[in-house]
């Protein structure tokens, strides 16, 4: 039982900081558009890069990354409120009630540190060069936040006790 509850309190600590960090995009806009503006236009990268051709000026298509990600953070935030919640409930259920809720919240961390790992570690981290900024480079964060989110992940995935087999 108490496997059970530490999986749904760090699931439900997940969904929470994912809801934070939704809530700021749409209520700071402004400001984390700048950010995903300048990784994409690569304007602060290395003084005569050679792949420069890579940047992305445009407007519209700043937008639509940043909604992409917005959309793709949202998703994680409701598949782990949707995974934990179901978790709380089952609590005290059979196992097999709470592996389905569990198995919700594996796909809301995976999709969470889907995030991390491509939108910002690869996309913008390599594609675009983000690492060779000193003002707009979230790479850091995205580690710390993959980091984290996979270490929940591996805690969910633990069984529940001796007994049990995945």
């Amino acid at each position: 039982m108490v496997l059970r509850v530490a999986k749904t309190a760090l699931v439900l600590g997940v969904a929470l900081y994912t809801t934070l960090i939704v809530f700021n995009n749409l209520s700071d806009y402004g400001s984390n558009y700048e950010f995903v503006r300048h990784v994409l236009m690569m304007n602060s990268a290395f003084p005569n890069n050679h792949a420069m051709w890579r940047a992305i000026n445009s407007p519209a298509w700043h937008t639509a990354f940043y909604w992409m990600i917005i959309v793709w953070e949202a998703t994680s935030m409701i598949l782990c409120w949707w995974g934990g919640i179901g978790m709380a409930v089952s609590l005290n259920k059979v196992l097999a009630q709470f592996r389905r809720a569990e198995s919700i919240a594996i796909i809301g961390l995976t999709v969470n540190l889907m995030i991390w790992l491509v939108a910002f570690l690869v996309i913008g981290g390599e594609w675009f060069l983000m690492w060779q900024s000193e003002t707009w480079n979230g790479q850091m964060a995205a580690w710390r936040m993959f980091t984290v989110v996979g270490i929940v992940l591996l805690v969910l995935v633990q069984p529940d006790d001796e007994r049990e087999k995945r």
